[in-house]
């Protein structure tokens, strides 16, 4: 079962302006090919339908912990989306008339990179790439051979951090560069990780491949906190108490890729420290409105006395 916490992975910075070609940009990373609903997915069903786990729990535990925190990918990513839409969450700017609509006061919206986002999602993340093709179940492998499976995530998660460096190099604004930033370094985690599972499992030393490609994360700056507090090294088990045995494979002497600070890999139990959810700004034009602070309050206290 899985425990949903009401936080992001990483705070994102506000983005500066509204910028819907940038948040199509950003999509590629949800829908794409490589995209975090493609690891997520599978690594879900490889973990629902692995076999032998009590005899393989170690690298069952392993494809198992890491789809808990793609899971977060997914939602950083599509919070990431929405924020280029929406732009700056200005205090006040719901409460404005925005009523009329008689003016076109979103004809720029015709011209973006997917108009679809706006017509038919306000804005929103959905599961598509940067182009608005639907993401689907043809990019999961699940095979049921624990060496098989593993070679494709290593393989995933190799063409993953091309993609996120690709989408990078597309943008300036600091929303989506911090996404990118950060899900580089986790990437680079994943991918060793599963090349020191597949050395655990064959005796191949696929550790030596990586950086697999090669991008020094030193050279980009929204990395280097990341490097700097240690991600590089850490795999966490996103639960309270299963998944510990990773360490059987993240740990045992092993060190950082060298390309990266020195340090040896641990295990964190648990989860990230997290950071908050932007609240999306309601706009009363694009029929998406918000409550005015006075009925927020009255909602509110009544939520309050029901519960009681």
């Amino acid at each position: 079962m899985f425990l949903r916490v009401d936080k992001l992975q990483i705070e994102l910075p506000a983005p500066l302006r509204a910028d819907p070609n940038a948040g199509a940009a950003l999509q590629e990373l949800l829908g794409g090919k490589y995209g975090e609903m493609s690891t997520l997915n599978n690594y879900l069903f490889q973990s629902f339908n692995f076999r032998s786990k009590s005899k393989l729990k170690p690298f069952y535990s392993l494809v198992a912990a890491i789809t808990a925190e793609e899971l977060g990918h997914v939602e950083l990513v599509s919070n990431g989306v929405a924020m280029l839409n929406n732009g700056p969450d200005l205090v006040g700017a719901d409460e404005e008339d925005g009523g009329d609509i008689s003016g076109a006061p979103y004809e720029a919206m015709k011209d973006i990179r997917l108009a679809g986002a706006f017509s038919s999602n306000a804005g929103g993340a959905m599961p598509m790439n940067s182009n608005g093709a639907s993401w689907n179940m043809d990019f999961v492998t699940t095979t049921g051979n624990v060496i098989v499976d593993l070679l494709h995530n290593f393989h995933l998660e190799c063409g993953a951090r091309l993609h996120k460096l690709r989408v990078y190099e597309t943008l300036t604004d600091p929303t989506g560069r911090e996404v990118c930033g950060y899900l580089l370094v986790r990437g680079s985690v994943h991918a060793h990780a599963y090349a020191l599972a597949i050395k655990n499992l064959t005796g191949v030393e696929i550790e030596k491949m990586l950086p697999t490609p090669n991008i020094p994360l030193g050279n980009i700056p929204e990395c280097q906190k990341y490097l700097d507090e240690g991600s590089h090294r850490r795999l966490y088990t996103f639960s309270p108490d299963d998944y510990k045995d990773i360490a059987g494979i993240w740990g045992q002497g092993e060190m950082a890729l060298p390309d990266d600070p020195a340090g040896e890999l641990e295990v964190i139990e648990g989860m990230p420290d997290g950071g908050k959810i932007q609240q999306l700004t309601g706009v009363p034009s694009a029929f998406t409105p918000d409550y005015a602070p006075e009925e927020m309050m009255e909602i509110a206290a009544k939520l309050y006395k029901a519960s009681r």
